[in-house]
């Protein structure tokens, strides 16, 4: 069936509906600079493509410079979430084609006038009224579109009930523009594969330059982010899925302490590891749209341990001379799998000590152990997870098990065309989680990061936070050999369950690399006012210019 039957295509008022995956086949194609202070510079050398997006007025504007365009008067909402709308046509279909996004909401212009009107009456929601926002597609939303975790098998599945996410940001006066591309199923299908690909999406590309890859699984927040194409997005993560986006991408990303945003209505890998959280152009942006997704959820037991350790306003934490006092962690074992990124984390300390800030350097206490109990433990839960997700969807769901995906998929034309799907068949083997194996991977995982992990560590050296490089600058998209990932330090966070954010920490070549703070359970006031600080101090952070390299 040809593209121009399957979509239609705003113009002028109209109100859109992309469905961006169906527009084009997959795509297989598809220095060293850090701005610390007056320390760094950097000199672009790649040659800019000839599709490069004019700049616009929403070209890195924050929220709070949002709303009060809309208080003076300067625009609209419905005329800021238009020129989005444009935006995603400019560079994500046509352009450099991103492929960041898979569908658009059909009703955003119509929402976007109710909240102008809602305006002009004196009415304000709070601090998102008005701000454009893109979620990942493993979160469910009640309306027109689909939620497919990038799975073909979902594309037509339309769920009965808003995610708590959802319905956090649509009470905040949020707009939800899309919905964004991801790694299928969130990167928990096969053993190797393409970080950004899916089965519904295709190949989602990095805008700073092109045939580089975005990371995952929040591939397509981490690129609408940082091409502006939303003002927000928000991504999930279970090891690595919203700071490793972040890193390649250039943006902040955080990844709550599990427990904080609730996870109904998200589809699952982990009980004990997975969780929604905001992703932005600026610590700013990202604190005030945390503030707004918090709270208890008797639907979501994880966040009964929130009560009395959540905020609804985590801006009052963002303080420029956070870092004065602050004593942070250097895990020796972070450093060495990329002799550019150790430079950058050797002048960033640099840095740091000259903000006041003391930097210690310590062994990492988490041994291999814990990692393969956390794989064991996503296994069983992932099983347990989808199969109650499917179940949500009633009784006219397309897939009701994970036996029944696994099948589809076996006789889908897209779906194991790049990749095999081991995850999925490995998960499908195990039994309930009564079963003495994953009650002992679990005890091992947490104990290990927790009492004998992060908690220790922190407790001996009275430490505030430990850092880290998030990762390495961005590799090149491989089809064929899925993704080239050297190094990374998402684990700890991950496995644990505690919070962990990134900042931009400068560039190599014309490729942003990111620095990680992560702490204790609900050190997020911590962790925002030492990112804060040093997103304030270094300003690394440069919009992409959708690069080609010669």
């Amino acid at each position: 069936m040809k593209a121009d039957n399957l979509i239609r295509i705003y113009s002028g008022t109209d109100v859109s509906v992309l469905t961006l995956c169906a527009m084009r086949p997959h795509l297989i194609s598809i220095l060293f600079c850090v701005s610390l202070a007056a320390m760094f510079s950097c000199q672009p050398d790649a040659t800019k493509s000839k599709q490069t997006a004019q700049k616009t007025s929403l070209e890195e504007i924050t929220i709070r410079e949002l709303q009060q365009g809309y208080m003076d008067g300067k625009f609209s909402i419905e005329e800021v979430v238009k020129q989005y709308l444009d935006r995603i046509v400019e560079l994500d279909i046509n352009g450099p084609q991103l492929n960041s996004i898979i569908v658009v909401n059909p009703d955003a212009l119509e929402i976007a006038a109710a909240l102008d009107k809602e305006l002009a009456a004196g009415k304000s929601r709070g601090p998102l009224h008005g701000i454009p926002v893109i979620l990942k597609d493993n979160i469910d939303t009640h309306d027109k579109m689909a939620t497919t975790a990038g799975s073909t098998a979902l594309k037509n599945s339309f769920p009965m009930n808003d995610s708590w996410v959802a319905r956090k940001l649509r009470e905040a006066g949020a707009v939800i523009i899309g919905k964004s591309n991801l790694s299928e199923w969130a990167n928990f299908r096969s053993k190797i594969s393409s970080s950004g690909w899916s089965g519904v999406g295709g190949q989602t590309r990095n805008p700073y330059i092109l045939d580089r890859n975005p990371c995952g699984s929040s591939s397509g927040s981490g690129v609408a982010v940082s091409a502006n194409l939303c003002a927000l997005a928000i991504g999930t993560e279970t090891n690595g899925s919203i700071v490793c986006p972040s890193n390649n991408n250039g943006i902040v990303g955080l990844k709550p302490t599990v427990g904080l945003i609730s996870r109904s209505g998200i589809i699952p890998i982990s009980f004990t590891q997975d969780t929604p959280g905001p992703m932005g152009r600026t610590v700013t942006d990202v604190a005030i749209c945390l503030g707004s997704l918090t709270g208890i959820d008797p639907a979501d037991s994880k966040t009964l341990a929130s009560a009395g350790n959540f905020q609804t306003d985590y801006t009052q934490f963002l303080k420029p001379d956070g870092l004065k006092g602050k004593r942070i962690g250097l895990l020796k074992e972070s450093l060495g799998f990329h002799h550019k990124v150790d430079v950058l984390v050797d002048q960033t300390i640099t840095w740091l000590k000259g903000q006041g800030a003391e930097v210690i350097e310590l062994s990492d206490p988490i041994d291999g152990k814990v990692e393969k109990a956390s794989f064991e433990v996503m296994l069983y839960e992932f099983k347990d997870g989808l199969n109650r997700y499917f179940q949500s969807l009633g009784a006219n769901a397309a897939i009701k098990s994970l036996a029944e995906l696994i099948a589809f998929n076996k006789s889908d034309t897209v779906e194991l065309r790049y990749f095999d799907q081991k995850l999925l068949e490995q998960a499908e083997t195990k039994s309930s989680l009564d079963t003495p194996e994953y009650k002992s991977a679990l005890a091992e995982m947490l104990k290990g990061t927790r009492e004998n992990g992060i908690d220790k560590l922190m407790n001996a050296n009275k430490l505030d936070a430990i850092m880290a490089p998030t990762g390495t600058p961005a590799w090149k998209t491989d089809l064929i050999n899925g993704d080239l990932y050297i190094g990374g330090t998402s684990s700890p966070a991950a496995i644990s369950g505690y919070p962990a954010i990134t900042v931009p920490m400068g560039f190599i070549d014309e490729l942003p690399v990111g620095v990680s703070f992560y702490g204790r359970a609900w050190s997020e006031p911590v962790l925002l006012e030492i990112a804060y600080a040093f997103e304030q101090g270094t300003k690394c952070r440069k919009p992409p210019q959708f690069l080609v390299r010669p």
